[in-house]
């Protein structure tokens, strides 16, 4: 996979083609998430990530992974 062709603000879906988030940026080989795009306030939201080794692919402005998203949502960290 090639990591250059992960934007700033590109759609992150899972592999059922379900919205996980929105690409803040790549961080420590992990997709930083956008804070506001979970549908959480603005006084307590907080990043998530998403390791790339879970990126299936990058097609058009979204970044499909290879599971579902009920699934990716399991495997994320966040800030503390």
């Amino acid at each position: 996979m090639d990591m250059s062709r992960v934007k700033e603000h590109m759609e992150v879906i899972g592999a059922d083609g379900v919205h996980v988030g929105t690409v803040d940026r790549i961080e420590d080989r992990r997709l930083k998430l956008s804070k506001t795009d979970r549908g959480e306030d603005g006084n307590n939201a907080r990043h998530h990530y998403i390791d790339i080794g879970l990126i299936a692919d990058v097609e058009g402005d979204r970044v499909r992974l290879s599971a579902n998203s009920a699934v990716a949502v399991t495997f994320e960290d966040d800030d503390d």
